[in-house]
């Protein structure tokens, strides 16, 4: 059984190297704490070296104790080990990835459990969400949907193909660990903790059937499409009338899709989009279109198209109609036919594109299909 262990990781794997009864060293502790939610570049050159002197003290001490003392040392390897009974050896098979705050801290800390699990032969690789830290609820939230998003792309893949998928919450920061214990119970086969003190006994919650209700949500799948593309929605826009409020960040102008709104979106979206095509703004639909949409029998091909068509949406509503925003954006690849009059088009997948004209401020969508499909029928 192969196995996708995401583990996120803290920072006390640092910290624990500081010698507390050197006099010198009596100011590291507090140092990093107040600095704990700075960038590699916004924290002081001081604090770097700090880092350093830590980060080479954790490197001499993992490659050179017992596995007892690593297990002490390390949140982040401590559920490693315990949930290959300390023989890593078992994990050569499996994919690792490490969820690291981006701070100058975090990041360090990473790469010092990013290098030893390499040495021991397992494959891993780290996952940064940009600007994830603590330092504020919007930088926190913006990192947490950055996750959200990878985790939505990243995980299905591997659990189609037979992998068990584990969250590894040993170390992190509390507010991370919470926000990924919930998160887990929709892509987790299993969460691991352990048991503090010596011993280390793991803990593991299975995933709870967790189910979303798609009726509930299915009424306002347009807003939400166009808030999952990037749109921010006046809330004075009556197809945001009764969305319910923890799915959407409401500043009092616009409403976006708040954290958990992106993540019961993203568990539902297959689901609410794979059936008739949405009414997103600034599009219209030929019939030629729409029977292309009919005939189009993959699920999947179906979500991405209206996935596409709600950027597409929401990239003119910004722009009041003018679709030279459109060919600002590389994934659409829009362009103009040769000598094919005012027919233009644009990608979907690498595989299929959709056909248009431009008029009066919003498109109307002719042909959609395979590449050569459309090509030979804008």
């Amino acid at each position: 059984m192969n196995r996708l262990i995401i583990s996120t990781v803290g920072t006390s794997l640092l910290t624990n190297q500081i010698n507390r009864g050197n006099e010198a060293e009596k100011n590291w502790y507090p140092k990093l704490r107040d600095t704990a939610n700075l960038s590699l570049t916004e924290t002081p050159k001081e604090v770097i070296e700090i880092i350093e002197t830590l980060a080479e003290r954790a490197n001499e001490k993992l490659r050179n104790s017992e596995v007892g003392k690593i297990r002490a040392a390390s949140a982040e390897l401590n559920g490693v080990y315990g949930l290959y009974e300390e023989n890593l050896q078992q994990g050569k098979q499996d994919l690792h990835y490490l969820i690291a705050t981006d701070t100058a801290q975090g990041t360090k800390t990473a790469e010092i459990v990013e290098s030893f699990l390499r040495e021991q032969g397992l494959k891993v690789d780290k996952k940064v969400p940009p600007g994830l830290s603590t330092a504020s609820t919007r930088a926190f939230a913006d990192g947490i949907d950055d996750l959200i998003s990878w985790l939505r792309e990243t995980v299905p893949p591997y659990r189609e193909s037979q992998y068990k998928v584990y969250f590894n919450l040993v170390g992190s920061f509390k507010s991370l660990q919470g926000y990924m214990n919930t998160i887990g119970m929709f892509y987790a086969d299993e969460i691991i903790y352990i048991f503090e003190g010596q011993g280390s006994q793991l803990i593991t919650i299975p995933r709870l059937p967790i189910n979303v209700d798609n009726e509930a949500i299915a009424p306002y799948k347009l807003p939400l499409a166009l808030m999952d593309a990037g749109a921010e929605l006046p809330v004075t826009d009556k197809m945001v009338r009764g969305i319910p409020e923890s799915l959407v960040f409401d500043d009092g102008e616009e409403m976006t899709l708040s954290t958990w709104g992106k993540l019961i979106w993203s568990e539902c979206r297959e689901q609410l989009l794979r059936d008739e095509l949405l009414p997103f703004p600034r599009l219209e639909y030929l019939d030629l279109f729409a029977k292309d949409y009919k005939n189009t029998k993959q699920d999947k091909e179906r979500v991405k198209l209206q996935e596409t068509l709600a950027k597409v949406s929401q990239l003119l509503q910004k722009s009041n109609g003018n679709p030279s925003v459109l060919k600002e954006d590389g994934g659409l690849q829009y362009d103009k036919y040769t000598n094919k009059g005012r027919i233009d088009h644009f990608r979907v997948t690498d595989a299929l594109r959709v056909s248009c004209e431009v008029s009066g401020g919003k498109l109307i969508l002719r042909h959609y299909g395979a590449h050569d499909y459309v090509n030979k029928n804008p």
